[in-house]
Parts: structure tokens; sequence; C-alpha cells
């Protein structure tokens, strides 16, 4: 039974990420800090595939500011950047959970704050 920080953690799911940056903005918003300054980024990766074609994608990654919203947490709440992701591709959880819910999924990180 997971019962220490360090038991949960995120499963982001980038494949789905539509890059609306909401995430990172719920996060700011949450801790009051300023703009730009987020437990959570979101970052454009563009690929250059064969036949003069491109692949974009947006990956979301959370910062060392991130305490996975320790006091919502605590509320019972999701932290604000899963409460407020629009694409719904983040998720918390125990890592063993999470580690589960990974399995057979492509293009997914499993992060633990420590």
């Amino acid at each position: 039974m997971a019962d220490k920080k360090t038991d949960y953690g995120l499963l982001i799911h980038y494949e789905y990420c539509t890059g609306c940056f909401t995430c990172m903005i719920a996060c700011s918003q949450e801790h009051n800090w300023p703009a730009g300054m987020a437990g959570m980024k979101v970052m454009e990766v563009m690929q250059d595939l064969p036949k003069d074609k491109a692949y974009l994608a947006y990956i979301p990654f959370p910062t060392e500011l991130c305490v996975l919203c320790a006091g919502r947490v605590k509320k019972g709440l999701k932290p604000a950047c899963v409460q407020h992701c629009m694409a719904n591709c983040i998720t918390h959880g125990t890592i063993e959970e999470l580690s589960k819910e990974m399995k057979g999924k492509k293009r997914t990180v499993l992060w633990n704050p420590n």
C-alpha cells in the first residue's frame, strides 16, 4: 500500500497531447506563480519524415517545481495539471498503478518526483 510521497507520480501519455498548454497555466495559477513559471512545461518537437512530411509532437513534462499539488491531493483532489488537461493525457496515481496502466501503450512517460 502506498503511503509515501515517493510512491506517487504522473503518467503522461503524450501521444494525445494537443499542445494547449492548459497544464502549465493550471499549475501556475494553482501556485500563484508568474506567467512562464510552472511545475509543468510543454515541449514542442518537430520530426522530419521522408517525402517532405513532418511530425509535430507536444510533450508535457514536470519541472523541478512540481510537488504533485500536495495540498490538492491531500484534500482528495487531482493535481491541477491532471484536472485541467483537455486531452486527458496526464494521470496521477501510485507508481505501481501507473506502471500497470502504461503497459502496451506507446509514447508514455512515468514520472516520479524523487
